[in-house]
């Protein structure tokens, strides 16, 4: 961490918003940075005494009850809990103890080159505000410098400048940053063309040959350049997870479209002259070869390298009719592994999979359909066993999440480097956990089942629709049903179906006609008799009703924040099927899947649907998306 000079005691700095120049209130931060060190305090404790905010006696006896505590708890832990002390006074006492100044950031306006400097994402992500450029070095206020040591590293690396942190007054830092990126880009909207904007003046474009002209998609203040720059700007703001460049021939248009919370929406058109012009330029930016028109291409685009966040974007190229070709671009940013009680499991089934992923030594699946957050899980789960004491391989196809810690492996098909070639080298590495991407043929399975049988924790991911089907699938391509059965500990499939949004959903209460036509819905998907529906009811009053025990179902509207969707994000539905000995009894005598799922209901085993109807009764989502989700 950057050492500062310490600041005048008793006080954060409060310096009053004014204009930018001479004097102003950046200035005077800058010039306080600049002052010499005064003496400080050998201890935390005696800089709290110097500034008469505690006795010596009182410091004494906090320090008695430190050395006494196990575990061991920071001094001012025991201050604030004996109320001598308010967090937010220890906070800023021990920013200038640490030879930090304290800032309230409320009262200063950034300078817009320390904004540009950091992207906003970034600076949410990571709670920082940038300040001021002076002199090689960025200033910026974080909430604990003394724990900001990584953060502040990223962005030494980011932006080439020497790092001077300063800690936030308690409680202003967020709003500051919201206050600050929201006026730059209100600047910045307003200097630059907006995306229609910049549409049409490529429609008035009527040369062809200028936009059949690979030199075009490589000038940067072309206008196809930043219609390409801004519609990747645009699809990172509003979430997508995918943009698709639907190219045409004349008279029809280009259609680009975003897939937001899993849907598709028509975004923006543009004349069919320029399909060529806009693959041009997507090619250029993934370093493809604009030559090439009859074969499918893939590649990735940084781009950090185009003047936007730092945001990885994979592409791919498909040959269409009439010699024309669409482009997929997944956009990767922000992926990073979600806490296992973040990936909306329930209470039963996050307790269930904390409990298998604890064993040492088995075969874990997760499966489902392509886009149903398969990965996201895995990474979740290796979050939680990353803790240091495991040696972990991946082997993925792409690298989609990283994870410090893991040593995680890009496979390569078309080099002979496969899923089952790195198991095969990972057995070699000496591997506590092993995951793999995906189980995609008899000899990685194979392998993997071989691994979880010698002492290997292994996970992968199936394309199927349920657990129960996850048992046929494997024992239809060839597998053991001995040694399968013995390595199996679970299998978790999921869905993902789209979040009400907060901000404008109705609700109605549900009727006793309501409930019991619900309740029948749950127990279809369970096998149960009928007359169980007032039980099931019951349960339901209990787990989410009010204090009356009335229950509600929630609907969606439609507002500014969901884009007039009703729907903001996504939520995962989920079913855990756990290997017992009655199960790997059914899988030796390749029973079908419709015995293990009656097996696993008479078990407690919650289905999908059963698992998306507790989800619609807490007012997650709705019912229509449950019962999409779950029609198979």
């Amino acid at each position: 961490m950057t050492t500062l000079h310490p600041a005048p005691p008793h006080a954060a700095l409060r310096i009053p918003p004014t204009s930018a120049g001479p004097g102003s209130p950046l200035d005077r931060l800058w010039q306080a940075l600049q002052t010499a060190p005064a003496d400080p305090a050998r201890h935390l404790g005696e800089a709290l005494v110097e500034r008469n905010l505690i006795t010596p006696a009182q410091l004494a006896h906090a320090l008695e009850l430190q050395s006494r505590s196990t575990p061991h708890r920071a001094l001012g832990a025991w201050l604030g809990e004996l109320g001598l002390v308010p967090p937010e006074t220890i906070n800023t006492v021990m920013a200038e103890w640490l030879g930090l100044h304290s800032v309230d950031v409320g009262a200063l306006i950034p300078d817009a080159d320390a904004l540009h400097a950091v992207p906003m994402e970034l600076a949410e992500r990571g709670s920082v505000l940038p300040l001021m450029v002076r002199d090689g070095a960025l200033v910026v206020a974080v909430q604990d410098p003394w724990d900001a040591k990584p953060l502040l590293d990223e962005l030494r690396f980011l932006t080439g400048l020497r790092i001077l942190p300063v800690a936030a007054a308690a409680g202003s830092l967020a709003p500051a940053i919201a206050r600050a990126y929201h006026r730059t880009a209100g600047a910045t909207a307003a200097a630059q063309p907006s995306l229609q904007d910049l549409a049409a003046e490529l429609a008035r474009n009527e040369d062809a040959a200028v936009l059949d002209n690979p030199a075009v998609a490589e000038e940067s203040d072309s206008a196809l350049v930043q219609f390409v720059n801004k519609l990747i700007a645009n699809a990172i703001r509003l979430r997508a997870s995918d943009i698709h460049v639907e190219t045409a021939a004349p008279p029809d248009a280009i259609k680009v479209r975003l897939r937001i919370d899993g849907e598709l929406t028509d975004f923006v058109e543009l004349p069919a002259r320029f399909s060529q012009a806009v693959v041009f330029r997507l090619k250029l930016m993934a370093d493809l070869d604009i030559a090439e028109h009859r074969k499918p291409q893939d590649g990735k685009i940084d781009f950090a390298r185009f003047g936007g966040p730092h945001v990885e974007l994979r592409m791919v190229t498909v040959p269409t009719t009439r010699g024309l070709e669409d482009v997929v671009l997944r956009l990767l940013s922000g992926l990073r592994p979600m806490p296992l009680d973040g990936i909306d499991l329930s209470a039963a089934h996050l307790a269930t999979m904390r409990e298998v992923i604890e064993k040492p030594y088995g075969l874990i699946l997760i499966c489902g359909p392509t886009g149903s957050g398969k990965t996201t899980t895995l990474h979740s789960v290796m979050r939680e066993l990353n803790t240091g004491r495991r040696k972990i391989w991946t082997a993925e196809d792409p690298v989609e999440i990283t994870q410090k810690g893991l040593r995680q492996v890009q496979v390569n098909p078309r080099i002979g480097w496969t899923f089952a070639a790195a198991m095969r080298t990972f057995l070699r590495a000496d591997p506590d956990v092993i995951m793999i991407g995906e189980m995609r043929d008899e000899e990685t399975a194979r392998i993997a089942i071989e691994a979880s049988l010698t002492g290997h924790l292994v996970m992968s991911t199936l394309h199927t629709n349920s657990a129960a089907e996850s048992i046929t699938r494997l024992l239809e391509i060839g597998l053991d049903p001995f040694l399968f059965s013995d390595s199996l500990l679970a299998i978790l499939a999921q869905r993902l179906v789209r979040r009400l949004c907060t901000e404008c959903r109705t609700r109605h209460e549900l009727r006793d006609a309501d409930l019991a036509h619900l309740a029948r819905i749950h127990l279809d998907s369970s096998g149960r008799d009928a007359r169980d529906v007032d039980e099931i009811v019951a349960g339901w009053r209990a787990a989410h009703g009010d204090a009356e025990g009335r229950l509600w179902l929630h609907r969606r509207q439609g507002c500014t924040k969901c884009d007039g969707s009703g729907y903001h994000g996504r939520l995962g539905v989920h079913e855990l099927l756990v290997a017992d000995d009655r199960l790997r009894e059914l899988i030796r005598h390749r029973a079908p899947a419709r015995d293990v799922v009656a097996l696993a209901q008479t078990g407690g085993m919650v289905t999908l649907r059963q698992d998306g109807i507790d989800k619609v009764l807490a007012g997650l989502t709705d019912l229509p998306e449950v019962m999409a989700a779950t029609n198979r």
